[in-house]
């Protein structure tokens, strides 16, 4: 990696402050080189928060450079839901419109962002793993649990993507060269993804919705099981029906009160952003508005016509929360920035749209529900089980409350991908539902077909970034088809 000389590094305690109550990502504006930084529980505590960060990843709408930047989660749209049949880029124009023609190259800036922002989280867990002995005994294997979290998350998106990568678990030193550019198998990735999990959810309890918690480990590790090349459907369903069981989360009532009521019942896991921070802001809110920026860089998840006739017909009381049509395009309208007014035409996004404040909402309870669901139809083709019946029923009648209760006998596989496609739309889940129940493949070649765009079973994976090919001096194998 890129990043190897800093592997050894403490991040420096320049914080904000931290409600009691739930936790707002501080971003260190510096790193030091010394061991000796980690003197004090609090210390240990600021290096976790680091992790976190990394998470979020920077803003980079809000510098004045335009030198390399991790975006954390903030480019994850690109690589997820414009590679799905959801959402385009509104031009053709530069590397983030190679997305959703399945152009992709290897040198492509958003996927090596977003390749080094995962590693880089995973560096800073590593990093911190080496000095959690500082820590108060009480605190240790809270703090382990936290970044072992972390880790199992970025490395879940990174083998989802990506395929066989490397897999680093312990702090890289300078002399070392190779650990960091040999790809593994994703069993091998799968495996350490679970043991990670696995503990955290052992230690967890759910205090914070924007920390690590048990739930949102148990909830990625069920999602882990239904993904994993070896399915544990059982194992999914049990911790599925742990959260549910737990009484800890709830759907919202009001599907919009989902994303601007933030940290809310239905809310398991989301990195928090804080509006007009420049160092706590995101930028995606903005990138999802076109009708005033047409011709800038704004302009992606622009909502395909498939996705909306699924959402006029299906979506119920999510529609109006999910998207609009102006003249001259639709827009998704779950994350509008602070301020925005789409009443009007053209509509208004606020003062500062782009130092945004929507939270990434990377777990929520419907997801559990659908996902409750998923794990029960297994490998066959339906369910008629009647708890699981229920969980499904509750996301249906939140979606369509003149009708409820809905009468539901059976759910299929089909019906379960519609349902999940219109619940989460424009969440980055699409693209990995359509791999995960087999059908990848099948739906993404009729929609490249219907839009002429080239794609191919190995557009299914993204390319390993050229420059980490470079820097390994051909250690880094690339994937098949680039």
């Amino acid at each position: 990696m890129r990043y190897i000389k800093y592997l050894a590094f403490s991040l420096a305690a320049i914080m904000t402050s931290c409600d009691a109550d739930e936790f707002l990502n501080p971003l260190p504006d510096t790193v030091i080189v010394e061991d000796t930084f980690f003197q004090t529980d609090a210390d240990v505590e600021s290096g976790i928060f680091g992790i976190y960060d990394a998470l979020q990843g920077v803003n980079s709408n809000t510098e004045s450079s335009d030198t390399d930047f991790n975006r954390g989660v903030q480019f994850e749209h690109l690589l997820t839901e414009h590679r799905s049949d959801n959402t385009r880029n509104q031009t053709l124009e530069g590397s983030k419109a190679d997305f959703h023609r399945y152009l992709i190259q290897p040198t492509n800036t958003e996927s090596e962002d977003y390749y080094a922002s995962m590693y880089s989280i995973i560096f800073r867990a590593n990093n911190m793993l080496s000095f959690i002995d500082i820590a108060d005994e009480s605190n240790q294997a809270r703090y382990t649990a936290e970044a072992k979290f972390l880790r199992a998350y970025a490395y879940f998106n990174l083998v989802r993507l990506y395929g066989d990568v490397p897999l680093v678990t312990d702090v890289v030193l300078a002399s070392d060269t190779e650990s960091t550019f040999i790809r593994v198998s994703e069993e091998l990735i799968y495996a350490q993804i679970v043991e990670d999990l696995q503990e955290a959810a052992g230690v967890l309890d759910n205090t914070f919705k924007s920390r690590a918690s048990r739930a949102a480990a148990q909830a990625l590790l069920a999602k882990v099981y239904l993904t994993q090349p070896t399915r544990n459907y059982a194992a999914a369903q049990q911790l599925c029906e742990a959260i549910i069981n737990s009484g800890e989360f709830s759907l919202q009532e009001n599907f919009s009160d989902v994303f601007y009521d933030e940290l809310n019942s239905e809310i398991i896991f989301a990195i928090e952003y804080a509006f007009g921070n420049p160092n706590e802001s995101q930028s995606f809110s903005a990138e999802f508005t076109s009708t005033v920026r047409a011709g800038s860089d704004d302009g992606q998840n622009i909502v395909e016509n498939n996705l909306i006739a699924d959402l006029q017909a299906f979506g119920g009381t999510r529609s109006e929360v999910s998207f609009i049509t102006f003249p001259t395009r639709s827009e998704v309208t779950k994350f509008l920035p602070e301020g925005s007014d789409i009443s009007v035409f053209p509509p208004t996004y606020g003062d500062n749209a782009r130092n945004a404040g929507n939270d990434y909402i990377a777990l929520r309870y419907a997801d559990v529900l659908l996902m409750h669901v998923e794990a029960a139809i297994g490998a066959g083709t339906s369910t008629s089980n009647a708890s699981v019946i229920s969980s499904f029923q509750q996301v249906k009648d939140r979606a369509f409350p003149d009708t409820a209760p809905n009468t539901i006998s059976s759910v299929s596989k089909d019906e379960l991908l519609l349902e999940r496609r219109v619940e989460l739309a424009f969440e980055n889940q699409r693209f990995f539902d359509l791999i995960r129940f087999g059908v990848a493949e099948e739906v993404l070649s009729a929609y490249a077909a219907d839009n002429e765009y080239s794609f191919t079973a190995t557009d299914l994976l993204l390319p390993i970034p050229s420059r980490e090919i470079n820097l390994s001096r051909g250690l880094l194998t690339q994937n098949p088809g680039y």
